[in-house]
């Protein structure tokens, strides 16, 4: 055999071992927590942050996905912190 006959070709496929949308969540329930006074934008992050961790946790790795969760659920208990006393505010 020559040369040129003996050459192989190996051809490694590897799996993405990051978690794009866990990220994706955690990022944006970060910053929907950062800016959860401002009516409109900090309540739409919060939201997509909400769903994008929710569909992060059922992939690997998990970890900023659960995070963004964690930061969701801390939010919405602000946002309706934030709702109540706005509706007093109103009522007065």
């Amino acid at each position: 055999m020559t040369e040129q006959e003996t050459k192989q070709v190996i051809i490694i496929n590897q799996e993405n071992k990051g978690n794009g949308m866990g990220t994706a969540g955690f990022v944006l329930a970060l910053i929907g927590f950062i800016f959860s006074w401002v009516p409109g934008f900090g309540w739409i992050a919060w939201l997509l942050g909400l769903i994008l961790s929710a569909i992060g946790v059922t992939r690997a790795p998990k970890g900023l996905a659960i995070a963004g969760l964690v930061i969701s659920c801390i939010n919405l208990i602000i946002l309706v912190l934030l709702l109540t006393v706005f509706a007093a505010a109103l009522s007065l």
